[in-house]
């Protein structure tokens, strides 16, 4: 028996994924939760021997954070990314955090499966239409407090509450800002958001 925790913030698709994954003979949901904070006290209440995480998750870490904890805490524990967007950024940090498996929500019920037994068995997982973006993913240009910055800024943050949270100077943030903007080639930081996002460095 294949012991699986299940990440995944919306309410109607964990469910449906528990359910469906109930179905199959040699899988057990032994957990599910609903953010990337709580993934890591699961998996130690619970030993799963993979752990299917949804990349974009509310709380203070995503699934891909969440991944890389599990790695140092729970090293036995194997981990299948599920995600909504084969965005190449997200794919890239997929691979950076050194997780067993990247597939899209769209696979079929017992593709998802397959892919779980798969990882458990200790073999990689990419989803065949996000081969060839593998093949050429952009670096991600932003210095990971230039991301922290954004991503403030992105969710309305202004300059003085981010100096503030980040223990900077507002000038600093503003330098940081101004740099975002350049290194992204966006018209703006709204702009440089929504390219970072796209691209999954946010």
């Amino acid at each position: 028996m294949i012991r699986v925790l299940l990440a995944e913030d919306q309410h109607v698709i964990r469910g449906a994924l528990v359910a469906l994954l109930g179905l199959e003979q040699d899988l057990e949901v032994v957990a599910a939760v609903e953010s990337g904070d709580q993934v890591v006290a699961a998996a130690l209440a619970h030993r799963p021997d993979v752990a299917v995480l949804d990349i974009d998750m509310p709380g203070a870490i995503d699934g891909l954070e969440a991944a890389g904890r599990l790695r140092t805490r729970l090293p036995g524990c194997r981990t299948l990314m599920l995600t909504a967007y084969g965005k190449p950024g997200h794919l890239r940090r997929a691979l950076d955090a050194q997780v067993d498996g990247f597939v899209l929500k769209t696979v079929p019920p017992e593709e998802l499966a397959a892919a779980i037994r798969k990882v458990a068995a200790g073999e990689r997982v990419l989803d065949p239409s996000l081969a060839v973006t593998a093949w050429d993913l952009a670096d991600n240009p932003l210095t990971p407090r230039e991301a922290d910055v954004l991503r403030m800024a992105a969710d309305g943050a202004e300059a003085t509450e981010i100096a503030t949270r980040l223990f900077l100077s507002a000038g600093t943030v503003r330098n940081y800002l101004t740099a975002i903007v350049a290194k992204l080639n966006a018209r703006n930081r709204t702009d440089a958001a929504r390219i970072a996002r796209e691209a999954g460095w946010i």
